[in-house]
């Protein structure tokens, strides 16, 4: 039962010099019988658990539990928003218009439960004040998306984004825009929040493009007072434009990511930093106990079920390969 067993290994001589001592007295002992142990040997048993180095390894394991549990709390928050957006695509993008005076009754309105809500309006588009927000990719091709105010009948205009043009083959500026329907137009939009600005960026002057849909910074280039608290992305228009409208948006995937998965991944490390902790205290264990009997015939009885599994293809592989140098 002692094969294998190295007395001069830590803490072993002179528990190894003891049992030979009392071999010696008492000739042999029963099966039963327990060496005595020195009550001044260290760490013997889980006892080192409690010591400084053990709980600074049980504070470094908590600390990235924390850690690993704020990040995943983040990523269930913004599943959490994916979803809540996937519910308000659903609830508003085919919801019957609503008159623009009652979704928006002053011009600063806006809730954001009504991003998406689609909105009826009627007026007269004003191509002079129409304005180009620049830096619009579409499948990876420039653009610009065009900004038309719609002036309703009491005199303010509500800015319409009409949709995607291409950048120009020689110009920063698109090769044509396609005019709305002149007369009174009814057009349904979705309505989306003003865009904030842009930091470190200013719209070119002279020119009629602007860096973001910013209400705000619209306002001053277009003389109409205007609604600031939102505008909208055109859906359709009656009567219809004469030629084929800027390319419209399709419609928002319900996909809430990855954000679940990764929730899950965040906690798992931190299961297994205290999985990875109670390993080095069992190996630690088996360490500093290693001259105790008991722990020896586990040890034993643990080499014996490794040396009964059967052997992989790599083993056999590297057993060949040792066996011919």
């Amino acid at each position: 039962m002692s094969d294998g067993f190295d007395p001069s290994s830590r803490y072993g001589r002179r528990h190894a010099q003891k049992l030979q001592r009392a071999a010696a007295a008492a000739g042999a002992r029963s099966a039963d019988d327990r060496p005595e142990r020195d009550p001044d040997e260290p760490f013997v048993g889980w006892g080192f658990v409690g010591s400084r180095r053990w709980l600074g390894y049980f504070a470094i394991a908590v600390a990235f539990a924390i850690v690993c549990a704020l990040f995943g709390m983040w990523q269930w928050d913004r599943r959490n928003e994916a979803v809540r957006q996937n519910e308000q695509v659903a609830q508003n993008y085919e919801h019957t218009p609503v008159p623009l005076d009652r979704a928006l009754p002053t011009a600063s309105s806006w809730d954001d439960s009504q991003t998406w809500l689609r909105v009826r309006v009627t007026g007269r588009y004003d191509t002079a004040e129409q304005l180009l927000v620049r830096n619009r990719v579409h499948n990876g091709q420039p653009g610009f998306e065009v900004l038309t105010p719609l002036v309703t009948a009491d005199g303010r205009a509500f800015i319409v984004d009409r949709g995607w043009v291409p950048t120009g083959n020689a110009q920063d500026a698109p090769d044509h825009v396609p005019a709305p329907p002149s007369g009174e137009v009814t057009a349904i939009v979705r309505l989306q929040e003003s865009e904030p600005r842009i930091p470190g960026r200013t719209d070119p002057a002279h020119t009629d493009q602007v860096q973001s849909v910013t209400l705000s910074d619209v306002a001053k280039k277009v003389d109409t007072p205007i609604y600031t608290g939102a505008y909208g992305q055109l859906a359709s228009e009656s009567p219809a434009p004469t030629e084929a409208r800027p390319l419209g948006w399709d419609r928002p995937t319900a996909d809430t990511g990855l954000h679940l998965s990764y929730f899950i991944q965040w906690f798992m490390f931190a299961a297994g930093g205290f999985g990875f902790l109670a390993y080095l205290m069992v190996q630690e264990y088996r360490n500093l106990n290693q001259d105790d009997p008991e722990e020896r015939e586990r040890a034993l009885e643990r080499q014996r079920r490794k040396d009964a599994k059967p052997k992989t293809d790599a083993e056999i592989e590297d057993e060949l390969l040792n066996a011919g140098r």
